[in-house]
């Protein structure tokens, strides 16, 4: 199921591509000639998916690849892969703190690719005891077996014993992410050989 903005307007020109608010701008000029229909239309779909992309990034690493919950829930058992779960407030001090960290983390990008992503925001946030096992602090970071069951014993290990999946700094989110890879035989992401 796709999610994110509706892209109201298409302009096919002769300008390079770009996407502004509400309208997406087709075309390029090549020396070759005018790009062909199938070019344009292979161009916007993929202008289309970054957008949506981004839309679900909300700021927190549009390297990722983020679906919604729901997605994220059948993903993980369709792909036999852990899900990680990022639940955070936009009135929440700390997730401002750590949102522009995370989103400009290289590391985390990389370490994420054997994941399935999802990031939950204000309203959003899922209620019942495997979504805040230890309380309902934001923000939290949550691993999943692709049963959906809570993988609690991955989490904060030099955070606070009475919040044990609060992360103030993608460094122990990235040093999680690597205990989950390695425990869990998980396919290592190019670059990560110290796992």
């Amino acid at each position: 199921m796709l999610t994110g903005r509706l892209v109201r307007k298409i302009h096919i020109t002769d300008i390079p591509p770009k996407i502004s608010k509400g309208s997406v701008h087709l075309g390029i000029s090549t020396a070759a000639g005018k790009m062909d229909f199938l070019t344009r239309v292979i161009l916007f779909i993929s202008c289309i998916t970054v957008s949506i992309a981004n839309d679900l990034a909300r700021g927190w690493n549009d390297d990722v690849a983020w679906v919604t919950l729901e997605d994220g829930i059948k993903a993980a058992k369709e792909q036999n892969k852990p899900m990680m779960l990022v639940i955070h407030k936009t009135w929440c001090g700390a997730c401002k703190s750590l949102k522009p960290q995370f989103d400009s983390s290289k590391e985390i990008a990389e370490l994420s690719k054997p994941f399935v992503m999802v990031n939950v925001l204000d309203d959003e946030e899922p209620e019942g005891e495997k979504y805040s096992p230890d309380g309902g602090y934001i923000p939290r970071v949550l691993f999943y077996d692709p049963d959906g069951n809570i993988l609690d014993q991955y989490k904060n290990e030099n955070g606070h014993p009475d919040y044990k999946y609060y992360h103030f700094n993608p460094t122990s989110i990235a040093e999680t992410m690597k205990k989950v890879i390695k425990e869990r035989n998980l396919e290592k992401p190019a670059g990560n050989e110290e796992l």
